[in-house]
């Protein structure tokens, strides 16, 4: 090799050598694997226990088949159902020597619920229960002189009562006989089922509206006569393959999803969304049937996952 050939190899592997130390100078002085948030280490979970989570107030739901509803919301009251009412009256005027029952009180048919004694006959009598139920209504007191004209107790069957609900005109031609209605209890728990029994056939001048009636079951005893309901009225129902409740739905990352647990963890799961009523909306992708999910106060596992994510940025 003559001399020129050799400098220039020289020279190739000393730029070289130059630009190999340039390179490791260069590079940051701290490089460390980056420590990973316990958040990001299961997929971003969230873990709670039962405790925590029955504190909370979260609800957890099976995802399942399940109804939507058309609905239209009704306003109404609770009433006695006065075909299991009956008023109890003195069969002769007299005073009233003695009283066995009071307003709220249970009696059974045959019951002595008072005694009178009769003008006529200067003699005791008994007044009794006609049927069974609670005493909802007391017209006489100890000493009083009690009439024939008058009912002095009122007893009901409360196993049984009415809904009075109001129709307006516009929603009149939507409404019929048989149609089914949703009672909401206020004691919350699930809507009270029953159905449209009775339309008047005339209706009320100052409020325009329908008077509509369902007969409800109420054993046990749910709804209280004289108690105001809000109710609806099913006009359409569908059957999908899997719904969750609205509650449980939550935006993550301008993502639409839902807290799955499992274990004690929760994970959100991104999910494709269909058709939906007041309660209910279906699930076209992204759960399975039997997935366990938080629903009401679904938002606490969402803050917990946000307060993850925020110690991991700090």
């Amino acid at each position: 090799m003559n001399v020129s050939v050799r400098n220039v190899v020289v020279g190739l592997i000393g730029l070289i050598a130059i630009i190999v130390v340039a390179v490791y100078l260069m590079r940051p002085a701290n490089i460390t694997k980056p420590k990973a948030d316990a958040h990001d280490d299961h997929g971003g979970t969230v873990e709670l226990s039962d405790a925590k989570i029955a504190a909370a107030g979260i609800e957890l739901v099976t995802v399942a088949p399940g109804t939507l509803r058309d609905t239209l919301a009704l306003n109404g009251v609770v009433t006695p159902n006065q075909e299991m009412l009956v008023q109890v009256t003195p069969r002769f005027p007299g005073v009233v020597t003695e009283i066995r029952k009071r307003v709220g009180d249970r009696v059974e048919k045959g019951e002595v619920i008072a005694k009178i004694e009769s003008n006529q006959s200067l003699t005791v009598y008994e007044m009794k229960a006609a049927i069974s139920g609670t005493v909802i209504e007391r017209q006489v007191a100890l000493g009083e002189y009690a009439s024939e004209q008058k009912a002095a107790f009122t007893i009901a069957d409360l196993t049984s009562v009415w809904v009075d609900l109001a129709i307006s005109r516009r929603d009149l031609s939507r409404t019929k006989i048989g149609d089914v209605i949703l009672i909401d209890s206020g004691d919350g728990s699930a809507p009270v089922e029953a159905k449209l029994s009775y339309i008047s056939p005339v209706s009320n001048a100052d409020t325009q509206s329908v008077l509509a009636r369902a007969v409800v079951a109420n054993d046990p005893i749910r709804l209280r006569p004289g108690l105001f309901v809000t109710a609806r009225l099913v006009l359409q129902a569908k059957e999908v393959p899997l719904v969750v409740k609205l509650s449980a739905l939550q935006t993550v990352e301008n993502r639409t999803v839902v807290f799955v647990r499992n274990g004690n963890k929760f994970e959100p799961r991104d999910v494709e969304l269909g058709d939906r009523d007041a309660e209910h909306v279906e699930v076209l992708f992204g759960l399975l049937e039997g997935d366990v999910y938080a629903a009401k106060n679904s938002f606490v596992v969402k803050a917990e996952l946000a307060k993850g994510s925020a110690t991991h940025e700090h």
